[in-house]
């Protein structure tokens, strides 16, 4: 596991609001909604972001959506390894040098990876021995990405994170930035209101928790709406198998029962159970009450959903694309 707080090495010139204004201009970047471009600013806010994560020289840390650097310098100051993951070519191809300016001594320690986070998959990042990892046409020597740090897009924030999870087993904690009420949705325990399909998900990798809040004054531009942080930490012994299979048959579980919240899950699941009564033999077999509703349960719950299900050869599994 990692450290519990990160440590820096004090290498790193740290961005503030005139160098990222400058940094725009310079590429003629306009931040862009679509992309869910708001770039911090605050010296302060990167650090405490990277001091919550617990990152250490072992660390290999995946970013995504690294945007001008402001968190790919502290990121690198206090790891071992930064895999930046950004899909504008103009911004991926500044930042090895805003790199190389601000933090010479660390300038090796990053690989840049220009692509879609939702379409990198595992063997983009796989581990290929102990010492290495498979990087496609970037350095071999990396190893494998044990941490996920990053302001993610807003728009995107929920499925990129639960892609990543899945995609990178080796994925030891994860705190990420998102919208505050996604925050909240992610981190809320069975029966809170906000308690649904990505609360169910998150913690299907690791123990999910909110770690803070941040302020819109540390964004340009000022985003419409506050942030919070959210951390999750993999099980150390998972207690269930973290495989794809089953994991798109729980998934699957949770979709359908929050597809429809206020129904008993005897009624929210029949359709992908196939009919009420095969619904209701799932559940018996899983030992969770038919009256039920999905805000109830736990994970372990639907858990225990899908297995019963995979044992009497119920239930719909939708491919993921």
């Amino acid at each position: 596991m990692t450290a519990p707080d990160a440590t820096f090495r004090g290498k790193a010139d740290l961005l503030g609001p005139q160098e990222v204004r400058a940094l725009a201009a310079e590429l003629d970047i306009k931040p862009t909604k679509s992309l869910g471009q708001n770039f911090v600013h605050d010296a302060n806010t990167v650090r405490r972001i990277v001091i919550g994560s617990g990152v250490g020289r072992s660390d290999t840390v995946i970013e995504v959506g690294p945007g001008l650097g402001s968190l790919t310098l502290p990121l690198l100051d206090a790891a071992g390894h930064v895999v930046a993951i950004e899909i504008d070519p103009a911004l991926a191809g500044r930042l090895p040098r805003t790199v190389a300016e601000r933090a010479p001594e660390l300038a090796g320690n990053l690989t840049v990876v220009t692509a879609d986070a939702l379409a990198v998959r595992g063997v983009d990042l796989r581990s290929t021995d102990s010492h290495g990892a498979d990087l496609g046409s970037t350095d071999p020597g990396v190893p494998a990405p044990t941490a996920l740090v990053a302001n993610l897009p807003y728009n995107i924030s929920v499925p990129v994170l639960l892609h990543l999870l899945a995609e990178v087993p080796t994925l030891r904690t994860a705190l990420v930035m998102v919208q505050l009420e996604v925050a909240d949705r992610l981190a809320a325990p069975p029966g809170s209101r906000v308690y649904g399909v990505p609360s169910v998900k998150a913690g299907f990798f690791g123990t999910v928790r909110r770690t803070g809040t941040v302020g819109r004054n540390v964004f340009w531009p000022v985003p419409n709406v506050e942030s919070g942080l959210v951390r999750i930490d993999a099980y150390e012994t998972p207690p269930w198998d973290l495989g794809e299979a089953h994991r798109r048959r729980v998934f699957a579980v949770a979709d359908a029962a929050f597809a429809q919240r206020r129904k008993t899950l005897r009624a929210a699941l029949s359709g992908w159970a196939g009919s009420p009564a095969d619904a209701e033999l799932a559940l018996v077999e899983a030992d969770v009450d038919p009256k039920a509703r999905g805000e109830q349960l736990t994970t372990a719950d639907f858990v225990r959903i899908a297995e019963a299900a995979r044992r009497l050869g119920i239930g719909q599994v939708r491919r993921e694309p």
